[in-house]
């Protein structure tokens, strides 16, 4: 259940040192390439040091229209599909104000939060309610509206960030957390950090050649949902970051859009993007070569896969810059 409805949100919404490491699997090609795997050298958020007061009571306005005061930032609830904004929030400093989790913030620092979406990604007003929240900072992607409702009718300060995901409003969902929990001058310090990192990574593509064609592959073998990503899906943001070709954009797809056999010969690609749950759920490498027009690829043929943890690669929070790195070494790296 919770698989199926995070795809169709994913689907519908888009249809310091070294800081990264790629590992290679256990099967290799010639070249030194083969079925990688990006990861993060340190998988936990690094707080701005020093760390910010709130400065309240704030009024911002909203994404959703409203104009909403926000009087105490002591108990924090960041929730949404892809664990950003509470990335955001331990970012900015003020993780030990946070009360609770979605069920993507996952790294470290978060896990052991209580959830407040136990049923997948849909939030419970009981369990939030019973945590007596002072702000609720949330995006479209979540829901379901009546539960958002529900909290604004008790009295909890409810604030909507704008729930576009590029590498581009990274700034705009700092800047709008930051100015709701009274901290806009940190704000702007973990704005210059991220964006150093984004451009810092992507910098480091090699320069000249023929760059790759990536596709990226949203898979759920448990849900036998296949998908394959194209201009707006987020993935293409990544893919084009490291300075590669997104092979479903190329091929004149947008968002997401079924896979088949001949979109995939196709699109063509030398490398396939997988979300490492995703690998996982449709029997690895070998499995996934099962798929249609898959082992007809270049990336097929030659068993060239780099799969990425399902709450790094798409989500476009405070971490985006080593995520990219992390990227760019996987795909590039080991060739």
């Amino acid at each position: 259940m919770r698989i199926v409805a995070r795809v169709l949100v994913l689907a519908s919404l888009a249809l310091a040192g070294c800081t990264s490491v790629s590992e290679v699997g256990p099967e290799q090609v010639a070249g030194g390439c083969g079925v990688t795997t990006a990861k993060l050298a340190d998988e936990d958020v690094t707080p701005l040091d020093p760390r910010p007061a709130p400065h309240l009571p704030v009024t911002v306005k909203s994404a959703d229209g409203r104009d909403v005061t926000v009087r105490s930032a002591d108990r924090i609830l960041a929730v949404n599909l892809y664990g950003s904004l509470a990335e955001i929030v331990f970012s900015l400093g003020l993780g030990d104000r946070v009360i609770g989790r979605d069920t993507s913030t996952a790294f470290p620092a978060a896990a052991a939060l209580p959830l407040v979406t136990p049923q997948g990604h849909d939030l419970s007003a009981e369990a939030i309610l019973k945590l007596n929240p002072t702000v609720l900072i949330a995006d479209g992607s979540i829901g379901p509206a009546t539960v958002l409702q529900q909290l604004r009718d008790s009295g909890i300060p409810v604030v909507m960030v704008d729930d576009e995901q590029t590498l581009e409003a990274v700034p705009t969902h700092i800047r709008a957390v930051a100015g709701a929990l009274g901290v806009a001058e940190a704000g702007e310090r973990l704005v210059a950090r991220v964006q150093s990192e984004i451009d810092t990574a992507r910098g480091s593509a090699p320069k000249g050649g023929t760059p790759p064609r990536i596709a990226f592959l949203y898979v759920r073998g448990t849900a036998g949902v296949y998908l394959i990503g194209g201009d707006g899906a987020g993935s293409d943001a990544m893919i084009e970051a490291i300075g590669a070709v997104d092979a479903g954009t190329r091929a004149g797809l947008q968002r997401f859009r079924p896979l088949t056999s001949e979109g995939l010969i196709n699109a063509a690609p030398d490398v396939i993007l997988v979300m490492t749950e995703g690998l996982h759920s449709v029997g690895g490498v070998d499995g996934l070569l099962k798929l249609p027009g898959v082992a007809q690829t270049p990336a097929g043929i030659n068993r060239r896969i780099v799969d990425m943890e399902d709450g790094v690669l798409l989500n476009f929070g405070a971490r985006t810059g080593r995520a990219v790195e992390a990227l760019a070494k996987a795909v590039y790296g080991q060739c």
